[in-house]
């Protein structure tokens, strides 16, 4: 058998939802000035995915009103390493990275994998650096620290 509840207690929940609930379910404001940081992951051998993932970076900018409202960080390593070589570039995933880095991505590549795969950052595309952790997933974990939201397509 059910038990009715007070009626009072229906209202009062109600109530809360509906002062409650937006804050409940939206992310924190940032300040004013304050930029979204976001993380995005490539770590794939398949061409599709790594221009798929330069694609979102640049949708993502424009969605957030441009390069002065999001701070992005773009870490690639292992066996996306060899889709960034600079002789063997896919022209399509070159010219996708070059857009997002003109918007002020920061780029990195892992430097365990450069050594691992003979490539320095002068045998590959243009615009990378080198993690500021040799292992990329230390530096993926330490910007997941800072606050960087993690997306990996």
């Amino acid at each position: 058998m059910m038990q009715k509840r007070p009626v009072h207690l229906l209202v009062f929940l109600s109530m809360m939802c509906v002062f409650l609930g937006p804050s409940m379910f939206s992310s924190p404001a940032l300040a004013d000035g304050e930029k979204v940081k976001v993380l995005y992951h490539v770590d794939t051998r398949d061409l599709a995915t790594a221009k798929y993932a330069m694609a979102l970076i640049n949708k993502h900018i424009e969605a957030e009103g441009g390069p002065d409202n999001i701070d992005v960080k773009l870490v690639v390593h292992g066996p996306a390493l060899p889709l960034f070589d600079a002789e063997t570039v896919d022209p399509g995933l070159k010219a996708k990275l070059k857009t997002i880095i003109d918007k002020g991505v920061d780029a990195e590549m892992c430097q365990v994998s450069m050594k691992l795969f003979g490539k320095p950052l002068d045998k590959l595309v243009a615009g990378f650096k080198p993690t500021e952790h040799p292992v990329a997933v230390k530096r993926i974990a330490d910007l997941q620290k800072e606050g960087y939201i993690y997306i990996k397509p």
